[in-house]
């Protein structure tokens, strides 16, 4: 009996020793051809070809921080042309983007009512400058038969009184002539600026009430940008403080400077205005919109141009060359700035020298293959540029 119990152990150690074997061989197996697929798979990956501008070197910079601003472009100088008497319009000859010049006749208003209260006007004046002269005369005569005896001092005062009401009347006569003449002078419109038309906003023989609006001149000469301000933002604004602009339309930056910043908070958004002057003009228009960047300040960091740092996972990265391969570097973006016209951003979490990728390559799988398009192997590095003219475009 204890024999046979012998012989069905030692057969099931057996078994377990044969199968534990038989494991041990098949997981080799399987480890050699996970190992020999995952060698085919790098040998079949092509290795991605890089030129020198789409790395840049992670260095310290001096970043130009600001604030971003945007808003239309205004002339300082702008003015209505309004009719400042009622009557049918003449003469209007200019249309929109005709030069102006300060007090050129624009149009004129029909003077015929206007000569008729003149005329009106003078005649009445004439009439009460008879007065006078009939009332000097009565007065001149009273005069005399008082001082003679043969009439009383009461007719003397009545006549003094007549005259000096005579005299009244034709002095308000002649002001009315003058307010008649001063209607005259209202019927030609004159242009109050130097400008360009930018709107015609009446037509040739329309009748026009007082104040009607007939062009509008703006002066090109003299543009700013009113932007919106947050009330935190608008604290770090000054003014005198340069900015960067691009309009929309213009291929070349707008240099512009802060000059004017209200006083007051806007009701309601609690927002701040502020005016930055163009310095140059040309080939700019009214109403265009403008954005860009006032600048605050500058700080000195390790920076990557902004572009480089992705966000399409959910921690920002950047994409970096080590050992002729792409390695993904968790990244902490920190104060942004303008270099050469490009935005950059402070961070950690990339070594000082570092080749990142730029943003325009577009995502590159972690461990892919990097060689350099040229002689060699990698773009040489570069001493740490100073300031916003540094030369930020290449590594």
């Amino acid at each position: 009996m204890k024999s046979r119990w012998k012989t069905l152990l030692f057969v099931l150690l057996a078994v377990v020793v044969v199968a534990a074997a038989g494991w041990r061989i098949v997981g080799g197996r399987r480890a050699q051809q996970i190992a020999q697929q995952q060698a085919a798979a790098q040998k079949a990956q092509p290795a991605v070809e890089l030129a020198a501008s789409d790395v840049v070197r992670a260095q310290t910079r001096e970043l130009q921080r600001g604030l971003p601003v945007s808003g239309s472009l205004r002339a300082v100088d702008s003015a209505y042309v309004k009719a400042r008497a009622a009557g049918e319009l003449l003469g209007l000859a200019l249309r929109e983007g005709d030069p102006v010049r300060a007090g050129q006749v624009v149009a004129r208003i029909d003077p015929a009512e206007g000569q008729a209260r003149l005329k009106q006007a003078q005649e009445q004046a004439d009439a009460a400058k008879a007065q006078i002269d009939i009332a000097e005369r009565q007065y001149s005569n009273n005069k005399a038969l008082v001082d003679q005896g043969f009439i009383s001092r009461t007719a003397l005062d009545t006549s003094a009184s007549t005259l000096a009401g005579a005299q009244s009347s034709y002095q308000a006569a002649v002001a009315a002539v003058d307010l008649a003449r001063k209607g005259m002078e209202d019927t030609v419109l004159r242009a109050p600026i130097s400008g360009v038309v930018s709107q015609r906003l009446t037509q040739n023989g329309e009748r026009v009430a007082i104040d009607a609006r007939v062009i509008e001149i703006v002066d090109l000469s003299r543009l700013e940008v009113e932007a919106t301000l947050s009330a935190a933002d608008s604290v770090d604004v000054r003014v005198g403080q340069d900015a960067a602009l691009q309009v929309e339309g213009s291929q070349r930056p707008a240099a512009a400077r802060v000059v004017r910043i209200n006083p007051s908070a806007q009701a309601g958004s609690r927002s701040v205005l502020v005016y930055l002057a163009i310095a140059d003009t040309a080939g700019l228009r009214q109403g265009l919109f403008a954005q860009g960047i006032v600048k605050t300040g500058s700080a000195s960091a390790l920076a990557v141009p902004l572009a480089a740092v992705r966000t399409d996972k959910p921690a920002p990265y950047a994409q970096v060359v080590e050992n002729g391969q792409v390695s993904h570097r968790a990244v902490q973006t920190g104060a942004r700035g303008e270099i050469d016209q490009e935005s950059w951003v402070a961070v950690t979490g990339v070594p000082d020298g570092a080749l990142v990728i730029r943003g325009h390559v577009g995502p590159l799988r972690e461990g892919t293959a990097v060689k350099f398009t040229g002689a060699a192997a990698a773009p040489p590095p570069q001493p740490s540029p100073r300031g916003g003219g540094s030369k930020s475009s290449s590594p």
